[in-house]
């Protein structure tokens, strides 16, 4: 098991826990063990029970819960508390608004046992009469859950990908002489996907032979040319089945979208050698898959060679370190910029009011200040600047009085709190933090977190042209859960002027990793090199943030 799988196993121990009447105290050593776990900078597998009661903030108990984990991946509690829960309520407790003791009203005053019947009773108004309900909570969980069941079989990109990858690798070492490929929303690299959609030149049958050989696949059926099957008991996956020399035309259709095939004017009947051939016979350069979910006078009008690369991204903006919520120490966290042949880091740590996630005091800010003097001599010429992810507070004002404020070398403002804003109240407290004059960049501007909650509501362009005329740069959280800013508002972006920053919001070194999702949404947008803010190097980002 990873560390993040123990983590939640951990925080789902606790939360059924919680839900059955169990002692505060004994769960709250598995809340605090869950988060402790989830922040550490090292693997648990291989560990001994010994060398798991070293860990800080584990004791011998949990320590024998986290080497059952790793023996068997799960514990003997856990296992019970399933045992005697009904799988509709344990999918109630992730529902966002609603803790272990209001699911445990709702299951034993109610009778609701799963997050479709309690949408109907939201619907039905039958939450207000229980104790710590209300209308408002009663909207909020109702919001909450259409949203949560409009995406249900939807995956993020990221894991969808690994999901086609691990199916593509399996055909390729069983049958090497098949062409097999990512398709349709994969193929564009949508943030989110519906559906896990392949293509391979293979016969059906043959197909099916080779998905019948293990047994990570079943539920195989055919549907006309699709074989469908599930990865894992989890996983729903389509393969169009089609001939080799119709295998281009093909693509071109499943990749879609069927938009843009309409603007093309696409005849399913026409030969099709190439994609290429296709959109030179029309007049229009080829398009990359990307870009075929904008406009096509917008899409042929790109260059390719100018759009973004991963090589172009020379230094890291937003990152946390142990200071905070990271993982890793800020000189770990240097390190690995550095190993990945980056020129800085900008660390932003959170801010004083994020206490639930280590905010740092104007204290522990002088004192980050003092580390990073130090590390800047060990590493240089690698550089690290000081940087704050500061709080848009309820009030519009950032975190921290200027005195502190005007000695970072940078600052990201985002809203973490009271997220329940009507467009009015959200585009007037962006606003108002855009025209700080220590703002620089624009954090995850909706704060929306893909297939769990939506952003607030805000008016794009507004925001947008006040960070012009502020000269703020607007930040692509590269989190494959945020991918915030919206790849549409791309070309609005460019448009203005306004420079975008691809930011992975890394909260350990793997989450480095993260910035290739960011740069493949800002492809989807258009967004060229020119644009990208952290594709100065070290002089020049010494430059601006010194102006």
């Amino acid at each position: 098991m990873t560390n993040k799988e123990i983590s939640k196993a951990l925080k789902l121990t606790a939360a059924l826990g919680e839900l059955h009447g169990e002692n505060p105290f004994k769960l709250k050593s598995l809340t605090n063990a869950s988060f402790q776990i989830d922040r550490l900078g090292e693997s648990l597998l291989g560990k001994s029970l010994e060398e798991l009661q070293t860990i800080p903030g584990i004791g011998k108990g949990i320590a024998i819960k986290l080497n059952e984990l790793l023996q068997v991946g799960s514990t003997e509690e856990l296992d019970e508390y399933l045992a005697k829960t009904p799988v509709g309520v344990v999918d109630m407790l992730g529902v966002k608004g609603i803790g272990p003791k209001k699911v445990a009203l709702l299951w034993h005053e109610l009778g609701i046992e799963s997050p479709g019947e309690l949408l109907y009773a939201c619907n039905e108004n039958r939450l207000l009469p229980l104790k710590g309900f209300g209308e408002k909570t009663q909207e909020s969980i109702r919001q909450t859950l259409e949203y949560k069941l409009a995406n249900e079989g939807s995956l993020h990109y990221a894991e969808a990908e690994i999901v086609a990858l691990e199916v593509i690798n399996y055909v390729n070492k069983q049958e090497p002489q098949w062409r097999i490929e990512m398709s349709a929303e994969l193929r564009r690299k949508m943030e989110i996907v519906h559906e896990i959609e392949l293509i391979s030149d293979a016969d059906i049958t043959a197909l099916q032979d080779v998905f019948g050989r293990s047994e990570r696949f079943s539920e195989l059926t055919e549907d006309q040319n699709f074989l469908k099957f599930t990865l894992d008991n989890k996983y729903k996956i389509g393969i169009l089945s089609c001939e080799a020399e119709e295998f281009e035309k093909e693509q071109l259709m499943l990749t879609g979208p069927a938009e843009h095939l309409q603007e093309l004017d696409l005849d399913p009947s026409e030969p099709i050698q190439s994609e290429q051939d296709f959109y030179t016979e029309r007049g229009f350069p080829y398009i990359l898959p990307e870009l075929r979910d904008l406009p096509l006078d917008e899409a042929s009008a790109i260059n390719p060679e100018k759009l973004v690369e991963l090589k172009d991204i020379k230094g890291v903006i937003h990152n946390h370190s142990t200071w905070s919520d990271g993982a890793n120490t800020l000189e770990e966290m240097a390190f690995a910029a550095r190993d990945l042949n980056l020129e800085y880091l900008i660390i932003c740590d959170h801010s004083r009011s994020a206490g639930y996630a280590g905010g740092l005091s104007i204290e522990r800010v002088i004192e980050q200040w003092k580390e990073i003097d130090l590390l800047n001599q060990k590493l240089a010429p690698f550089h690290i600047f000081k940087g704050i992810e500061s709080d848009i507070l309820s009030d519009s004002s950032l975190d921290y009085p200027e005195e502190i404020l005007k000695d970072f070398d940078l600052v990201v403002a985002s809203v973490h709190s009271v997220l329940r804003m009507d467009e009015e109240k959200a585009n007037k407290r962006l606003l108002k933090a855009i025209e700080n004059k220590y703002t620089k960049i624009l954090g995850h501007p909706t704060g929306r977190l893909l297939l769990s909650r939506p952003g607030y509501p805000i008016n794009h362009k507004l925001i947008i042209d006040a960070c012009k005329a502020n000269d703020v740069v607007i930040e692509l959280n590269a989190h494959p859960y945020r991918l915030d800013i919206d790849w549409r508002w791309i070309p609005y972006c460019m448009e203005k002027g306004v420079k975008v920053s691809i930011n992975p919001d890394a909260h350990r070194v793997e989450g480095y990793g993260d910035m290739r999702y960011g740069i493949e949404v800002a492809r989807k947008g258009g967004l060229s090199k020119d644009f990208l803010f952290n594709a100065a190097n070290l002089a020049e980002m010494k430059a601006i943030l010194k102006k």
